[in-house]
């Protein structure tokens, strides 16, 4: 295949939605927690692992459709967030702190932590062999695209969540209250922003969006409690393209990202995906620190 079959081949460009829209659902949830608490989660890619294999044993012990136990396993997600934030962030938050670096050293390390307990407690419940099944894996053609019906139905679950939260983030009062404490935290205290309310709710919002990305992604391919690295690396290179704390321009990142790895791995070969992908990360750091779709 030519290099331009490549470009134009709407094949590829399907799988590059797929996986941008996919990119845009774990980076969304990174993206609040770091913008309304200037919190590293590294421990991000992990929610993403634990929402895979809740998908995979409602699936696999009883019967139920991936679809259906996604929105209960976004809810758990929700409810982990809620529960971290409030017995263990909020203390982090609220203790003086001689500056805003070290509060940030501080929660890396406390999320560092955290990662490491969630890989290993899922090694020791689940295995660490690696977990797959089949949902709605039937071969659907569209002109020259070939498309499965689990692909469809998680670019489909995927944008709709992407867009509802951005509409909630642009129209709603709970919403423009989070993007007020993303963008001026001292002037959303000032009008009476209830900021430990937006906090607690960016951690929901934040760990629901990743369950949920996890339950999808577990009907797509293999998975195991050490699969989360890479997504949280994903999530990082989103943010650091569309700007730290900058929401909505993470969303044209993750479908950048997707485009870069999927035409990257088509043009070389499937072996380098995590070359390509590190070497995003490397690249974004180095060249765009700022964002590269950051507001100027």
């Amino acid at each position: 295949m030519s290099v331009l079959d490549v470009l134009l081949s709407g094949q590829l460009l399907f799988a590059a939605l797929v996986t941008g829209s996919l990119y845009a659902l774990v980076a969304l949830g990174l993206n609040l927690v770091y913008g309304t608490m200037r919190m590293l989660n590294v421990a991000h890619g992990d929610l993403v692992m634990l929402g895979a294999y809740a998908a995979y044993w409602a699936f696999s012990l009883l019967g139920i459709s991936p679809l259906i136990a996604a929105p209960v396993v976004a809810c758990l997600g929700a409810l982990m967030g809620y529960v971290l934030y409030k017995g263990l962030f909020r203390r982090l938050l609220a203790a003086p702190s001689p500056n805003a670096g070290r509060m940030e050293s501080n929660s890396l390390l406390l999320f560092f932590g955290l990662s490491i307990i969630l890989q290993n407690v899922a090694a020791m419940v689940f295995t660490p062999n690696n977990r797959a099944y089949q949902y709605l894996d039937d071969v659907l053609h569209v002109g020259d695209v070939a498309m499965t019906g689990n692909r469809i139905a998680a670019l489909a679950v995927a944008g709709t969540t992407c867009i509802a939260i951005a509409l909630f983030l642009g129209r709603s009062m709970a919403g423009l209250a989070m993007r007020a404490v993303i963008e001026r935290r001292e002037a959303a205290y000032v009008v009476g922003v209830d900021v430990d309310r937006v906090q607690w709710g960016s951690f929901a919002l934040g760990f629901g969006s990743a369950a949920l990305a996890g339950a999808l992604i577990s009907m797509l391919e293999q998975f195991s409690p050490f699969s989360g690295f890479p997504l949280t690396i994903a999530g990082f290179i989103v943010i650091i393209l569309g700007g730290l704390g900058n929401v909505m321009a993470g969303l044209a990142a993750a479908l950048l990202l997707g485009v870069i790895e999927t035409y990257g791995v088509a043009l070389t070969s499937a072996n380098l995906r995590s070359v390509l992908l590190y070497g995003c990360f490397v690249a974004a750091l180095l060249l765009f620190p700022n964002g590269l779709l950051a507001k100027r």
